[in-house]
């Protein structure tokens, strides 16, 4: 069962989007979805909130996240968050089978 993380960052004026924008940009977060056992690792923009990006990164397991808190990537996050001193919210869900009784209300 796979893990999936929500990071909600969250910065003055746009850092937020400055921080995703440089964690693209510089390569790191493709580095990070070639790490073993990361699923997705994807930015999204709040729109009730522009002061907020949403990362939804999602990891085969708790050991490939483990793995993904350990290595060097961690720090070269922790040195960007620092740069536009963001602070961040977390939520971690587990991904299970959606009842299939729910599909009806899905349009596809």
């Amino acid at each position: 069962m796979s893990i999936v993380i929500h990071l909600f960052y969250t910065g003055k004026n746009d850092d937020a989007q400055k921080f995703a924008n440089e964690m693209e940009s510089s390569g790191t977060a493709n580095l990070i979805r070639k790490e073993n056992g990361n699923l997705s690792y994807k930015y999204y923009q709040s729109l009730d909130d522009k002061n907020t990006i949403l990362l939804i990164d999602e990891w085969k397991n708790q050991n490939a996240l483990n793995n993904h808190h350990k290595s060097n990537m961690m720090t070269k996050i922790s040195k960007l968050r620092e740069k536009y001193d963001l602070t961040m919210k977390i939520e971690s869900l587990t991904k299970t089978d959606i009842d299939s009784r729910n599909y009806k209300f899905i349009k596809k």
